[in-house]
């Protein structure tokens, strides 16, 4: 059966489709008979309103718009967490998109948004450092069309925007220095987002830590990795495993992986090599041993994205300066990394 409208219950009663609209919203305009009739008629054939008509009409959708890179992440996961439960509590549905990592499918999504199907943007863009000046119009469009736009995680200077960041350089620099502090100095990066500048932040304070003990940095030991590389094939070639007592690696699920390969070619974790992973999210706590983990706090970032979104959209921040607000990160250790006893026994 059709979907009831408004313009077939006019017909039905042969009135306008405005007098309709007025008896079903109870308009003091109408004849209390003639509303009791069609707001009857309209409940015994089950209409429901087109909300996003109505929405659109009122320029007013109550939705907000999330973008991810990554549906199977659980940064991600908690970000929308943290997005989801402020969105219900001030009111507003969200629609999440992911792109999969494909900037041509971020670019379709922006598209549709500035469409006026939500009211503000919440966004992780996985546009590349060398991809940006071309894609930075899409984001432009947005806020031509005065849509408000947070991004969060992997953000770029190029846009001005609020922004809510993790502190990239503080968790390279605490997960190095946990490595040092432990006696593992033969250290190396997995990085599975090599074209975004959040891995390039986590290797500047990587890099910092190992300055501050005069430890050289090699490049060599930084192993990036696409969405396509082989892992095995891609750490083999680049190193010497017998040579390494420390691996970071910048996502959690390539750190199961990671050390899933490790056990596989019979090195024991954390005796004979350590590991630090990002996120903290379930993975990590139930592999075998239970992985040292940066915690990049997602909850609330995303809670805190949602707050400032909107605020702009509702006009109580609509004046202010943007702003970029940086989450600290946690170290939560677990039993993939030495402990102090066993560095010394």
């Amino acid at each position: 059966m059709n979907k009831l409208t408004l313009k077939a219950i006019a017909a039905h009663f042969n009135v306008s489709v405005s007098t309709v609209s007025k008896a079903i919203n109870d308009s003091h305009e109408i004849s209390e008979e003639l509303k009791v009739k069609i707001r009857k008629f309209a409940k015994q054939n089950h209409y429901k309103p087109n909300r996003v008509a109505l929405n659109l009409l009122n320029r007013n959708t109550k939705t907000i718009g999330v973008v991810i890179p990554n549906i199977l992440n659980y940064f991600f996961v908690q970000v929308l967490f943290g997005i989801e439960q402020v969105a219900d509590e001030r009111g507003y549905s969200i629609i999440t998109c992911s792109t999969n990592e494909s900037l041509g499918k971020e670019v379709k999504i922006l598209d549709f948004l500035c469409s006026g199907s939500v009211d503000g943007v919440i966004i992780s863009t996985v546009a590349g450092e060398a991809q940006l000046s071309e894609h930075i119009a899409h984001f432009q469009e947005l806020l031509q069309k005065q849509i408000p736009l947070v991004m969060f995680d992997r953000v770029t200077e190029m846009i001005e925007c609020d922004k809510v960041v993790v502190d990239d350089i503080e968790a390279g620099y605490k997960a190095t220095k946990h490595f040092l502090k432990t006696g593992c100095r033969a250290l190396a990066i997995i990085n599975p987002i090599p074209n975004s500048s959040i891995g390039r932040l986590r290797i500047e304070g990587f890099k910092r830590a190992l300055e501050e003990q005069d430890i050289p940095f090699d490049s060599d030991m930084v192993v990036s990795l696409g969405a396509d590389d082989d892992l095995e094939l891609a750490i083999s070639l680049s190193l010497n495993l017998k040579e390494l007592n420390g691996i970071l690696v910048f996502d959690e699920i390539t750190t199961v992986k990671v050390m899933d390969l490790l056990r596989s070619k019979g090195f024991l974790i954390p005796k004979d090599i350590s590991v630090i992973g990002f996120t903290n999210g379930e993975l990590s706590r139930y592999a075998s041993p239970p992985v040292t983990m940066i915690s990049q706090h997602g909850r609330f970032i995303g809670e805190t994205s949602a707050n400032k979104l909107i605020d702009r959209i509702e006009g109580k921040d609509d004046k202010a300066k943007f702003e970029t607000k940086t989450i600290k990160t946690s170290l939560v250790v677990r039993q993939s990394t030495l402990s102090m006893e066993q560095q010394n026994s």
